[in-house]
């Protein structure tokens, strides 16, 4: 005879309360011990937890070996009222016909299953194969599926890039009976384990569906290791780290490498795209190699300030900074003119200043020359919408002291870019972006046209 069973949603928490209060007269001492505040609610999650895994685990055990019936070994005949019963069980079960084959019951034993962040002692039923001595033993079915569906790494990796260190990280954890303690190598193991993962999938990620009309480019520093990293832009404004390389921005070889990565993965040379780069010559040349040289490049302003200053004395940086940034709110051609005068005041006793301001100065000004709102110009020229998420990734990977190598580097790396572009917001003026996708479109048939009248 079939039994009607009650299903449980994992997230209809309502309804399994209800099946609890009308089935669950066993947690009626336990009631009792939480109104005498004898057990607090951690101790009440703890021992209905573990309850329950074993339940289940009993239930399981029960499907393959039949109930239990003191009195009787593991081959004795069924009686007659449970014969049908056994029939269908050995009938439906994997291990082996009835014939040859018989599950019984063999007490009960010690066992450890992982939870999302520990693992935790139970005790489990012990089934064997009769006659077959210590190579009979039967494991249990749901006991085997909880060995083989952690997710210890997963949520791993999550603390750890909140800045919990591997020696502290029972710490952040809640005290729990019979818990067994995770050690600092196994740790580090299982991170390892969900950084690579991390890792993998970001350098399999696919963007053919995606119209990426930004990519800003910029580099890491770990610990005296490089890692240049790609940020895309679509045309809802939604940002998608791109991927990553290990090497310089000033590495051309890295930086191409990087490009035609994207370009193997959706993000080909078919469309024309605004690149935001820190300046680096090999970013430009390789930009040109890869994508072609008719696509408009922004250098960051944030980096020439920054660069030009750093040749000043304390006393003249401020008004010089303040002078290059009231002259990139001009148009181009009169912004450039303006700087091209402060170049000339700073030619006499800074000139390394004077030659850093004028170097790229008409990249500078890329984004004015294309007619777009300010609201959206201040999130295209400068690179600060990868140095957010960058700075982010530092915060994360803050407490790491020693990096043994390059592919430590590029597993934290993408662990932490991937964590932090869950919370990416939306590019500053997104709404406006149809212009700037209507320049770029355009710029590509006025292009198609001039080649097919060279070729005419």
């Amino acid at each position: 005879m079939k039994r009607a069973y009650q299903v449980i949603q994992r997230t209809d928490s309502g309804a399994l309360g209800e099946f609890l209060a009308r089935e669950g007269s066993g947690l009626l001492p336990l009631v009792e011990l939480i109104q005498r505040t004898e057990m607090g609610v951690d101790e009440l999650i703890d021992a209905a937890g573990r309850s329950a895994i074993e339940a289940v685990l009993t239930l399981s055990a029960r499907q393959i070996a039949g109930p239990k019936h003191p009195g009787k070994s593991a081959g004795s005949p069924p009686c007659a009222d449970q014969a049908p019963a056994a029939a269908e069980r050995d009938a439906q079960s994997p291990l082996g016909s009835p014939e040859n084959e018989v599950i019984g019951w063999h007490g009960r034993q010690r066992g450890v299953v992982q939870l999302a962040e520990r693992k935790l002692r139970i005790t489990k039923p012990r089934l064997r194969r009769k006659g077959k001595g210590a190579g009979g033993e039967v494991e249990v079915p749901a006991y085997e599926a909880m060995q083989n569906n952690s997710r210890v790494s997963d949520r791993l990796l999550g603390i750890l890039l909140r800045g919990v260190s591997t020696r502290n990280y029972k710490e952040v954890l809640p005290e729990m009976a019979q818990t067994v303690g995770i050690a600092k190598s196994s740790i580090s193991r299982e991170f390892q384990e969900a950084s690579e993962k991390a890792l993998k999938e970001l350098g399999e990620r696919r963007f053919e569906e995606k119209d990426i009309l930004i990519i800003y480019l910029d580099g890491l520093i770990f610990g005296g290791h490089h890692v240049l990293v790609a940020l895309g832009v679509d045309a809802q404004g939604v940002k998608h780290v791109l991927g990553l390389a290990e090497g310089a921005s000033e590495n051309a070889t890295v930086v191409k490498g990087l490009l035609e990565d994207l370009v193997r993965r959706g993000v080909g040379p078919g469309r024309r795209r605004l690149f935001v780069i820190d300046g680096s010559k090999a970013l430009r040349s390789a930009i040109d190699a890869v994508y072609g040289s008719e696509n408009p490049v922004q250098r960051c302003r944030n980096h020439k300030v920054r660069n030009v200053v750093s040749y000043l004395p304390e006393s003249l940086r401020d008004q010089v900074g303040a002078a290059m940034k009231a002259a990139y709110r001009l148009d181009a051609d009169k912004g450039i003119a303006q700087l091209e005068k402060q170049a000339q005041w700073l030619d006499t006793q800074h000139p390394d200043a004077a030659a850093s301001l004028r170097e790229g100065l008409a990249e500078m000004f890329t984004v004015n020359r294309l007619g777009l709102p300010a609201s959206l110009r201040r999130g295209l020229c400068t690179t600060n919408v990868i140095e957010s998420p960058n700075g982010t990734v530092r915060q994360k990977i803050g407490r790491v002291r020693r990096w043994r190598d390059g592919a430590m580097v590029r597993r934290w790396a993408a662990s932490a870019l991937l964590a932090s572009e869950k919370s990416f917001r939306r590019l500053m003026g997104s709404h406006q972006l149809w212009m700037l996708q209507a320049y770029l479109d355009e710029s590509k048939i006025e292009g198609t046209m001039d080649q097919q009248q060279k070729v005419g």
